[in-house]
């Protein structure tokens, strides 16, 4: 069902790493003439791949507000504080996580600083394939929201109540029963019906991924995710809870990864025994068996020192480790979970930090979505006369010493 590999055999733990980029490269070819189709054709291609690929029954991706609102209604009370309270907590960390605008004199005649604004418009991809997921609906709008931005749109492929009900009490309005590579691409190009975003946010499958991947430069993304990761390290603990991890994680998709690193023999034989048994029992077995089975490992190592080492090669989406000793030694990780209380499924529903986070070794260039991806930050400088008289002589150096003479008479002439 899975393999067990000892850290000493170079190749086989490689091929866990390489094996992700490989299934994005392959998925670009297929979207590509998606991405086209919608950019050429609009809403045409749009519904058309929405009713082949979604089961889009209406005439419309867009969902009423009306719809949306009559979904609210009927949310059942538990789940609606269960909402609510994952969300004071988002809001909350999102605005102590909020860049600030500020301004500092740091010498005689010269100022500078920092302004803060939003971006315009926001879309929001939100998976929908195997699970409806409002709680990456609140991952993604909220920090938007925080940060201001006038524009937010979210689409999933799902119809499922409670997306549609949660969309409603988030106060979202542009709402579209959309996905796939043809999302993405009316929100980067925009559509009769769609408008266009700044900015595309939320995670995918590798067909998402690839789609960001191609468009990114006419559009901003967050990042080029994919299927789901999380790498555990341990040199002992309890195997149940390890084992429950992993099948967390391998329950989401066929192509999601889970690896445990550890120096114990005797830690990776439990664990495996774990995972049989708990697979026994869980109702979402046939996708968590598959993903294990194609992307899941045990990786017993010469040391913990040399599992931190694989761990940052790797740059997992997910990263556990036993305790606070280690995060200094981590260097690339989407999010890092401390502590055997610290369930990646508490990061997935509302301990703050958000979940929409770098795979396939996109850690290793950047940490996860944060309020700072729906804001522009904008320097400013203001000299007067001394202070420019004070950096004078440095800039028209500098600038003649790269042949652009325009730029330092630009300088004597304000002090001449």
């Amino acid at each position: 069902m899975f393999r067990i590999i000892r850290g000493n055999d170079p190749a086989a733990v490689e091929e866990i790493v390489t094996r992700r980029d490989r299934r994005l490269k392959q998925a670009e070819a297929v979207v590509a003439p998606i991405l086209e189709a919608v950019r050429q054709q609009g809403d045409r291609a749009l519904i058309e791949y929405a009713r082949k690929l979604d089961g889009l029954r209406t005439r419309s991706v867009a969902v009423s507000p009306v719809a949306l609102d009559k979904e609210a209604a009927s949310l059942p009370r538990a789940f609606r504080r269960a909402v609510e309270q994952a969300s004071a907590q988002i809001w909350e960390f999102c605005h102590i996580q909020m860049p600030r605008t500020w301004r500092k004199r740091v010498r005689p005649g010269l100022s500078v600083g920092q302004i803060v604004r939003p971006l315009d418009s926001v879309a929001a991809y939100v998976p929908g394939g195997r699970y409806p997921l409002p709680s990456t609906l609140m991952m993604t709008v909220i920090p938007a929201q925080v940060a201001g931005v006038r524009t937010i749109s979210a689409a999933s492929p799902s119809r499922a109540p409670v997306m549609l009900g949660v969309a409603a009490l988030l106060g979202i309005r542009n709402f579209f029963q959309m996905g796939g590579a043809h999302a993405i691409a009316a929100f980067a190009f925009g559509t009769q019906t769609v408008p266009r975003a700044n900015r595309i946010v939320g995670p995918g499958n590798v067909y998402v991924a690839a789609a960001k991947r191609l468009l990114a430069g006419e559009v901003g993304i967050d990042f080029v995710g994919g299927p789901t990761e999380i790498l555990l390290i341990a040199g002992d603990g309890n195997a149940a809870w390890l084992a429950a991890d992993m099948l967390a994680q391998a329950e989401h998709d066929v192509d999601s990864t889970a690896i445990l690193l550890t120096d114990s023999m005797r830690l990776a034989m439990r664990v495996a025994t774990e995972l049989r048994r708990q697979l026994a029992t869980l109702p979402t077995r046939a996708v968590a068996r598959k993903a294990l089975s194609a992307n899941g490992a045990i990786v017993v190592t010469r040391s913990l020192g040399e599992a931190v080492e694989i761990a940052n090669h790797f740059a997992p989406e997910h990263l556990s480790v036993p305790d606070a000793s280690y995060l200094d030694r981590i260097t690339s990780a989407g999010s890092v979970f401390v502590g055997p209380y610290s369930a990646e499924a508490a990061g997935d529903y509302g301990s703050g930090p958000n979940h929409v986070l770098p795979t396939g070794g996109v850690a290793a260039l950047r940490g996860g979505l944060s309020v700072a991806d729906y804001l522009k930050v904008i320097t400013v400088q203001e000299l007067n006369k001394k202070g420019l008289t004070s950096m004078a002589e440095a800039i028209t150096t500098l600038a003649r010493a790269e042949g652009l003479e325009g730029h330092a008479r630009s300088v004597e002439a304000r002090l001449s």
